[in-house]
């Protein structure tokens, strides 16, 4: 999909929501999010809500903003955070803790999970020092990787603030400069540098805000890179080297990481534009993708509908959810929703139904 395309598109929405939303009652900016036991979703996809299946003793296990969270082969969630009293907490599928660990990531944002031939590792992107970790499971940091300007990639000005790594198939490290420059950078599994694409800009190879990055798997015999570009409400596909594919466009959601879960794309919506067409403070939701790339639920946001083929303004709207940064989808498909500037709320379950 062109740039110019998706911002007809766009407009086309724009003219047809506009009225409406300008009379819509806008409670989300008071809501209290009480929604536990309530059933969400459309179509095959719903979701009863249990909004304390993460809940911890604050006092103990403190969480500033639950940022993100994997599940390793053993089945226990583990969620990274920007607390440095305990940034890693490890749960199990009742939501019991499990353990927790971690002191030196004051901005711990992103968490990927590494499968190396049965040795499971962590990467973890911490935007508020510039710093990429790989760690084992018990958070022994086993690579840094610093500055880009250290290899040539960067100048020294250059902001670098990571959020998000994906490992290829061939343990190619790729590193999202989300809150930064906005390129996507290539490393060997052992930290070399190798390359850069993306960067900031409107064009279809360009970001703004490349939050997230995933291998999407779904064709076994072509892998492919998902990058989120969230400010452009979407996700833009590239290949393996960074050349650029198409542009999966998502109009009014703010999405974050696309995690993907047997053929099926799962992500956290930070905001929508539920105001005036306005990024809205507090209208998070989740979004729900096929492998046509077709949205086929929205779990706390309005019922995907298109017309024409074209996909209409996505909404939140119900106020379950404050602002979601990351899902985490287990064997059962049940969701785990991770937010970020929810009040210090833990990790929220969505059990399949």
């Amino acid at each position: 999909m062109s740039d110019t395309h998706s911002r007809r598109q766009f407009a086309k929405i724009t003219a047809a929501t506009a009225a409406a939303l300008t009379f819509k009652p806008f409670y989300i900016l008071h809501a209290k999010p009480k929604a536990d036991g309530e059933v969400i979703g459309h179509g095959s996809h719903r979701y009863k809500v249990h909004q304390g299946w993460g809940n911890l003793d604050a006092s103990q296990f403190p969480v500033n903003n639950c940022h993100e969270m994997v599940q390793d082969s053993k089945g226990r969630l583990i969620m990274v955070g920007d607390e440095i009293k305990n940034n890693i907490l490890v749960y199990d599928r009742s939501g019991k803790l499990l353990e927790s660990w971690g002191h030196e990531f004051p901005g711990g944002h992103g968490l990927t999970l590494w499968n190396a031939n049965g040795e499971e590792f962590l990467f973890i992107s911490d935007p508020n020092i510039g710093k990429v970790f790989k760690t084992d499971l018990k958070g022994k940091i086993l690579l840094t990787i610093e500055h880009p300007s250290k290899v040539g990639a960067y100048k020294e000005a250059d902001p670098f603030k990571p959020t998000e790594t994906a490992i290829g198939p061939d343990g190619t490290i790729y590193i999202a400069d989300g809150y930064g420059s906005q390129w996507i950078l290539r490393y060997t599994p052992k930290g070399e540098f190798i390359d850069k694409f993306g960067g900031s800009g409107d064009g279809d190879a360009q970001f703004s805000t490349a939050h997230g990055i995933a291998i999407d798997y779904r064709d076994k015999a072509n892998p492919t890179l998902i990058v989120t570009s969230r400010a452009h409400n979407a996700f833009k596909k590239f290949t393996l080297d960074g050349k650029y594919l198409s542009t999966i466009f998502l109009p009014g959601a703010f999405v974050c990481r696309p995690v993907f879960k047997d053929d099926t794309l799962y992500a956290g919506v930070c905001w929508s534009r539920l105001r005036y067409l306005n990024q809205t403070p507090n209208s998070g939701f989740v979004t729900i993708i096929d492998k046509a790339n077709k949205v086929i639920s929205n779990p706390g946001g309005t019922k995907p509908e298109y017309r024409n083929g074209e996909l209409q303004l996505m909404l939140q709207e119900k106020p379950i959810f404050m602002h979601c940064h990351d899902v985490c989808v287990d064997n059962d498909h049940n969701i785990y929703v991770c937010q970020w500037n929810a009040k210090k709320t833990y990790p929220v379950k969505l059990e399949r139904v």
